[in-house]
């Protein structure tokens, strides 16, 4: 049994159509159509390409608020989406779930100056409230056990396998350092998912720590004739950074091709790539981790 479901990715959505497309000079045109259209005066309508005018002033104010007025419902419209809601709005989309935002870490209230509770990312939460449905069975389907554990603070990602009948296999990938769970983290994914309204009576559960595949990422970068490339060079280290943590998750390894996209920004020709040198993929109870990175020109 994989531990990829079939959920939907929510960045690979159209853009909903009650979302507008907003442009100050369409909004501004017509704005003084309306003017010309409802112009009754004895005169000769204003000039309105004289930007200088008086009513043009009025029609501009008047079009710049209609913008600001539709742009927040826009935003209203947003916050109601999984997709794209943030923050309290997505607290206020879970309350439709059994799931909370997790608290990664306390905090300290007592503490001079203040430290606050570092919660879970919208990310992390967002994914987790498109499994909230797989919680509501009680069969001991592989959503169920994928959306328990990921309920425990310490625990980044889980992977559900089946080895045989009966029998169920919980990898956790914890969130500090390489990603190896403390025993702590461990148990407490063990206790979660010994509840009785989480695991059939039938099921012999079984929880373990991620097997870490180590890396390193070794690049040597040409460029085209340009300004500094010292910017080139940390666009491609961030890109190079964000890839891995992005692909530091169970059963999703790192490819070639990936890193090579990621290292190819803006005026950079050529990349010679030392480490790694071939694909790395990742099994169910594996993830790969990123030792070290290192991009010079």
């Amino acid at each position: 049994m994989s531990h990829a479901l079939p959920t939907i990715d929510l960045t690979r959505l159209p853009a909903p159509d009650v979302v507008e497309e907003l442009s100050y000079e369409i909004i501004l045109d017509q704005w003084k159509n309306t003017f010309r259209d409802h112009w009754t005066g004895t005169e000769d309508a204003p000039m309105l390409d004289l930007e200088s005018d008086p009513v043009v002033k009025l029609l501009e104010a008047g079009a710049y608020r209609e913008l600001l007025l539709r742009q927040r419902i826009n935003d209203s419209a947003r916050a109601v989406m999984l997709a794209y809601a943030v923050g309290s709005d997505l607290d206020n989309l879970a309350a439709l779930t059994p799931a909370v935002r997790k608290v990664i870490h306390p905090g300290d209230p007592k503490a001079v100056p203040l430290v606050p509770p570092v919660l879970e990312s919208d990310d992390e939460f967002r994914r987790r409230l498109q499994m909230a449905p797989e919680s509501f069975s009680v069969a001991g389907p592989e959503g169920a056990y994928l959306y328990a554990a990921l309920k425990v603070p310490g625990c980044r990602d889980a992977s559900v396998t089946s080895p045989d009948p009966c029998k169920v296999e919980v990898t956790v990938l914890g969130r500090e350092g390489d990603g190896t769970p403390s025993d702590a983290v461990v148990q407490a994914v063990r206790d979660t998912l010994a509840h009785g309204d989480v695991r059939p009576l039938t099921d012999e559960v079984t929880v373990k720590k991620a097997t870490i595949l180590p890396y390193t990422v070794h690049a040597t970068l040409a460029f085209y004739d340009g300004p500094d490339t010292q910017v080139a060079i940390e666009a491609a280290r961030d890109a190079v950074t964000e890839y891995a943590r992005v692909h530091h998750r169970l059963g999703d390894g790192i490819t070639l091709s990936g890193i090579y996209a990621a290292l190819h920004q803006p005026g950079v020709r050529k990349v010679t790539l030392m480490s790694p040198t071939a694909d790395i993929p990742a099994l169910a109870h594996q993830a790969t981790y990123c030792t070290a990175l290192e991009v010079d020109a």
